[in-house]
């Protein structure tokens, strides 16, 4: 029995790159892998990519860019990798719907939560692509708003670290693990673990539960909706 009845799972981008390839299609198809491990456990799933393998919005060469302009960029590259790991998912047994913030009806289903909702149920992975579908809105305030719109009973945040730290352990050898934060105590600590306002929509809709641990073990996933603590628990 699993931990959670209903996730949002969110992937970073850079998650299934190596190297200068922008996919290493071995991650892509370990990725599904560890998705259907998951969903056999009788999880719903929701999916959100991010697209730092593809584009970093308004980072680097980007930088003069007209601000819109380059989100609309990382939005796109969003769709690209929803289009991919779906691919691979299929692959894998899986049926799965890519839906869409920006209406682009050949390649995906415009998103609609009611219907999204209704997927879930049906037993197939969604992946939300485009974001929130605006400009000057990060992917991890996509992330907030479809899990709050799903209904979910969390959000995995699976990391390059292994958890949320009182600073960044990378730099700072004092920095330790916090294994329990309010949202707002996160956002009053300025912990970057996902944006201001993606903190704020989960602190004002109470969402139940963000969960940040690490992915350097691919079945941490699985481990976390059998019931483990690893990681940190972000709550209201």
């Amino acid at each position: 029995m699993a931990a959670y009845q209903r996730v949002l799972l969110k992937l970073s981008g850079e998650a299934l790159k190596s190297g200068t390839d922008l996919f290493d299609f071995d991650k892509v198809r370990e990725t599904a892998e560890i998705i259907r491990e998951m969903h056999n456990l009788g999880t719903e799933i929701g999916v959100v990519i991010g697209a730092g393998n593809i584009w970093r919005g308004r980072q680097g060469p980007a930088a003069n860019m007209d601000a819109v302009t380059a989100d609309q960029m990382g939005m796109l590259g969003t769709v690209i990798n929803c289009l991919c790991v779906a691919d691979a998912m299929r692959q894998a047994g899986l049926d799965v719907v890519v839906m869409s913030a920006v209406d682009m009806n050949r390649f995906c289903e415009p998103f609609n939560a009611q219907a999204a909702r209704r997927h879930l149920v049906e037993g197939r992975i969604v992946l939300f692509a485009a974001g929130s579908g605006n400009p000057f809105f990060s992917t991890d305030t996509a992330v907030a708003l479809r899990a709050i719109e799903m209904q979910v009973d969390a959000i995995l945040m699976a990391k390059n670290i292994d958890g949320v730290y009182t600073a960044d352990p990378n730099k700072d050898p004092n920095a330790t693990l916090i294994k329990d934060i309010t949202y707002r105590e996160a956002l009053a600590q300025s912990l970057k673990v996902m944006d201001a306002a993606a903190f704020a929509l989960c602190a004002e809709n109470n969402l139940p539960m963000v969960r940040v641990f690490g992915l350097d073990d691919p079945k941490n996933l699985i481990k976390v909706l059998e019931g483990s603590d690893i990681g940190t628990f972000v709550h209201p």
